[in-house]
């Protein structure tokens, strides 16, 4: 018989992921609007309506499937993520049959904003954590809910610690094509990167071979400034690159949750991942990706 899985969070990844997932595992995807499920409906995905922000519509959830996989994002607001509260209460709770059946995995999809600025020093897993935006905070406070639910449920989790996504719908085209700047190179940070398709693969071989209670750092092996980044697509798009700014000239030019990103510097190894995880990347830096992007527009 197949195993269940519940993804929570169903959004470009999740659907990359089922796709992956679909022959071997008998999948359960959370839905807060139905009108969502169609294109995951249409993969043998079964849709479970509910809303982590409204508890008492995640009843049915308890106990359906062995692993759980939650890409959802917190909420904007705060520093606590109350989703993420709510969804480990959901698959806490006795079922109609008076028994608690909990998941057996559980993976959760997080964030490397975690670190907070390491000041382009090349970090790892056993880095403290040092969030700076109250988004990277929500993610730190689901990290520490979905340990203790952990230890006290004795249920396995997997965290990945993920920077930022991109695949051929995700690159940074409207702010280039906008015009808006990027930092001088003396006052850019590293940036780091993984394609949508690896994180699939990546999320796929966490249900196989992660180790219980550990944390994966998933990106690839670029090292690269952001600026430098915004440069390789704007050229290989055949666009005019952004303007460079120094830090100094940002308020007022760069908004501030896009100022928050660029604040920070960090280069994050990916050793762990490889090793433990046995992952080969399809596009280990972003210039195949981008390359593979451009390839995918054209079809």
């Amino acid at each position: 018989m197949k195993k269940t899985v519940l993804i929570v969070g169903c959004g470009d990844i999740a659907l990359r992921t089922v796709r992956l997932l679909r022959t071997h595992y008998r999948l359960f995807g959370l839905f807060r609007n139905p009108e969502k499920a169609e294109p995951f409906r249409l993969l043998g995905v079964m849709p479970v309506i509910g809303d982590l922000d409204q508890p008492d519509s995640l009843g049915r959830i308890a106990g359906i499937a062995q692993i759980v996989i939650h890409l959802a994002p917190p909420p904007h607001r705060g520093t606590r993520d109350t989703r993420t509260a709510n969804l480990l209460s959901a698959l806490s709770r006795q079922t109609k049959s008076k028994h608690m059946i909990l998941p057996q995995r559980f993976i959760y999809i997080s964030t490397s904003g975690v670190y907070g600025d390491c000041q382009g020093a090349l970090i790892d897993e056993t880095r403290p954590l040092n969030p700076l935006s109250d988004r990277a905070m929500r993610r730190k406070n689901a990290e520490t809910q979905i340990r203790k639910w952990s230890i006290r449920n004795h249920v396995p989790v997997s965290i990945l610690r993920v920077p930022g996504i991109y695949a051929e719908s995700r690159l940074p085209l409207k702010r280039i094509r906008e015009s808006l700047p990027a930092f001088v190179d003396k006052d850019d940070g590293y940036t780091n990167h993984i394609h949508a398709d690896d994180l699939a693969h990546i999320i796929c071989a966490t249900i196989h071979r992660a180790r219980p209670g550990r944390t994966y750092n998933t990106t690839d092996d670029t090292e690269m400034k952001m600026g430098d980044y915004f440069d390789l697509v704007a050229d290989r798009f055949g666009l005019p690159r952004p303007p460079r700014i120094p830090r100094d000239q940002a308020n007022g030019r760069i908004s501030p949750a896009m100022l928050s990103f660029m604040n920070e510097s960090r280069r994050i190894s990916n050793s762990r991942m490889k090793k433990e995880l046995r992952i080969k990347l399809q596009y280990p830096t972003v210039i195949e990706g981008i390359q593979g992007a451009l390839s995918s527009i054209a079809k």
